[in-house]
């Protein structure tokens, strides 16, 4: 009789679909769980959507209401079934049994829309896909031309959006292609797919897609390159935001192509270097990794959101994504507290250069979850009590300019 024969997959399956993953695991591990266990956590509500910590490669995020006691303990018994003999095959044969496993509903399409989102177009604008292709594989994107598009060298905006979105999903829950028709500026959405990662997460924890020149760093870069070279955009000014998994992808452009991004946007995210596998991935997020990031001489300009209530990935990754961006640089510092319109607090602290340039940016969100500050609930994993995390990272760009392009 194998493992696989005696677990209730059936079982396996719903209870992490619920976000009940200390059980689902406690299954695979071959013990009992009480009948209904998930049954607090299949309702869903309003508001922010937040993260559990992925008891399996690629991790799945999970709806409100979801009880979260036990996560700390998931992540442990996740690190001791992957060392138990049989147990990794056995996720692996769960995982070609039920392909979506995990995922959120109607969340397993591909760089189309999710949970049914239509992007809205004004009338003039485009928000177009394409396909870029190299060594290292190939991805598709979308891109929003605004209206106001001439011709003219404009910014460019890369988006990279979290687990189990894509770049509609991501686009209408950032609401960053509106401000694109506002300010004038072109955004691009690298999709990830299924067959790069389950939940479709950027693989920031993967050696390999940590190197200039390799793996996913390599494609997302050449996106924002193409995208330069199609629109005869200004490649001096190219920056990327992204939102955990991609906010961690973000990290790793500015580690790896300083040459390209002028600046960079952290929401929710880890530093280039936190992880180099799954067992160092659960360490970091839960704010005991090794922070190994390569240096870049003065390093990229750096904008952090973060929620100090994130159990998901904790706080302590958006303050190393900021002390790991410009390690050799004398700033001043300035910190200010302030409250959204929705209510949220933060604290907004600021170090600038010599000619008052704001180099760093850290906004601290006062009981925030894992979400995008400020962003529309027509998109998944957003909070829209707080602060304009998309307005504010614009505004934070377009002070600067990258001298190497």
């Amino acid at each position: 009789m194998t493992a696989f024969s005696t677990i209730d997959m059936a079982e396996v399956t719903r209870l992490t679909r619920a976000g009940q993953l200390s059980e689902a695991m406690a299954l695979l591990q071959g013990k009992s769980v009480s009948p209904g266990a998930a049954q607090a956590g299949d309702q869903g509500g309003a508001g922010t959507i937040d993260m559990v910590a992925p008891a399996m490669s690629g991790g799945a995020w999970t709806a409100p209401g979801i009880d979260r006691t036990g996560a700390d303990e998931a992540v442990s018994a996740a690190k001791a079934a992957f060392a138990r003999p049989g147990l990794a095959e056995t996720i692996q044969t769960l995982r070609e049994r039920f392909p979506k496993m995990g995922a959120m509903p109607d969340l397993g399409r591909g760089i189309g829309s999710a949970r049914g989102v239509t992007v809205a177009v004004p009338e003039g604008a485009r928000f177009e896909e394409r396909s870029f292709s190299n060594e290292a594989g190939s991805r598709a994107y979308k891109v929003y031309v605004p209206s106001g598009y001439q011709g003219q060298a404009l910014p460019v905006v890369v988006m990279l959006h979290g687990c189990t979105q894509n770049p509609d999903d991501f686009a209408a829950g950032t609401r960053m292609n509106e401000l694109a028709e506002e300010q004038t500026f072109l955004v691009a959405y690298p999709g990830q797919p299924q067959s790069a990662n389950m939940q479709k997460c950027w693989n920031w924890f993967n050696a390999a897609d940590q190197q200039r020149g390799r793996g996913e760093p390599s494609l997302i870069a050449g996106i924002a390159l193409e995208v330069v070279k199609e629109f005869s955009a200004d490649s001096s000014r190219v920056y990327a935001a992204g939102l955990s998994a991609g906010g961690a992808a973000a990290a790793i452009m500015a580690a790896t192509y300083p040459d390209v991004f002028a600046a960079i946007g952290v929401h929710s995210g880890l530093p280039c270097g936190a992880a180099s596998d799954m067992p160092s991935a659960f360490a970091a997020m839960n704010g005991s990794g090794s922070f190994k990031a390569p240096r870049n001489g003065a390093g990229v300009p750096t904008i952090v959101f973060h929620g100090d209530a994130d159990s998901t990935v904790k706080p302590v990754n958006g303050d190393q994504v900021i002390a790991l961006a410009m390690p050799n640089a004398s700033l001043a510092r300035m910190a200010t507290r302030g409250e959204s319109e929705g209510g949220m607090g933060f604290t907004r602290t600021v170090r600038t250069d010599a000619s008052g340039r704001a180099m760093l940016e850290h906004w601290a969100l006062h009981g925030a979850g894992h979400a995008w500050s400020g962003g529309s609930s027509d998109g998944s994993y957003t909070d829209p009590r707080g602060p304009d995390a998309s307005r504010e990272m614009v505004r934070f760009f377009m002070s600067h300019a990258n001298r190497s392009s």
